[in-house]
């Protein structure tokens, strides 16, 4: 694999699963979505598994969502879309072991994609989290539905609304409930696999069921509001050439709170 990298220990039964783009802040091409699908389900079989942690390499971020450069084909037909980050998810792939995220640095647009179908989220003081889909014309549409299931409604609201103008910090991150704990600098990683340790050495089928009883208690209100996400985007994205034009004269200046 090429983009993503998974490390097995079976002492512990850790597996991380590591993006690794640096050069690209860990965003997502298509090789990417390939290979964590692949990843994700290759743990589904993987029975000296039983706990995850998804991380990105370089230190600089965690994702920054989708490659601008990514060129996805899209059907003709208005009733139609693709978005290959509906797919790039452990639970997209039926996977129930519990996947604990470690970030560091970035956090932003589709990486909620990601975030949204982990367990819990252990962040370093570098850790921000921001969506610009405003800031480019752009619907935020299902990062906003999953992360509505992890913040209250103001936050997640200023957080995608405010776009590029404003990061939220790992320290109001955990103030608000995006994020479970904060360790000290480049500790991330090793705060996650801790975690992650202790739920693999409690019997799986507790811990996978009970993973499974978690998710379905949000499955019906995200099929629903999933369902309008579509049309919410074809009604309010702008051209893709716009996009663009906005995307190249960004501002460079943000708050971080």
């Amino acid at each position: 694999m090429t983009t993503v990298r998974l490390a097995v220990d079976e002492d512990t039964g850790v597996a991380v699963v590591t993006l690794d783009r640096p050069e690209r802040l860990n965003a997502i091409d298509l090789e990417m979505v390939r290979e964590l699908g692949e990843v994700w389900r290759q743990l589904r079989f993987h029975d000296a598994v039983r706990a995850v942690v998804l991380t990105g390499s370089g230190g600089r971020a965690f994702c920054t969502g989708i490659d601008r450069d990514t060129v996805v084909p899209q059907p003709s037909s208005p009733y139609m879309q693709d978005d290959p980050l509906l797919g790039v998810g452990p639970k997209a792939n039926g996977l129930w072991k519990p996947v604990v995220a470690a970030v560091q640095g970035m956090a932003c647009g589709g990486a909620f994609y990601l975030l949204g179908e982990c367990e819990f989220v252990v962040a370093d003081p570098t850790a921000v989290f921001f969506d610009p889909h405003t800031a480019y014309g752009m619907v935020s549409a299902y990062e906003s539905v999953l992360m509505a299931e992890r913040m209250p409604y103001g936050e997640v609201a200023r957080m995608m609304l405010m776009g590029t103008a404003e990061r939220v910090s790992a320290r109001r991150a955990h103030e608000v409930g995006l994020v479970s704990e904060v360790t000290q600098e480049g500790g991330a990683l090793a705060g996650a696999v801790r975690c992650a340790a202790v739920l693999a050495g409690y019997p799986p089928e507790g811990v996978q069921g009970t993973v499974r009883a978690l998710w379905a208690a949000r499955e019906a209100a995200r099929a629903q509001a999933f369902a309008q996400a579509p049309h919410l985007i074809a009604l309010g994205n702008l051209p893709a050439g716009r996009q663009a034009e906005l995307f190249a004269g960004r501002r460079r200046e943000f708050r971080v709170r």
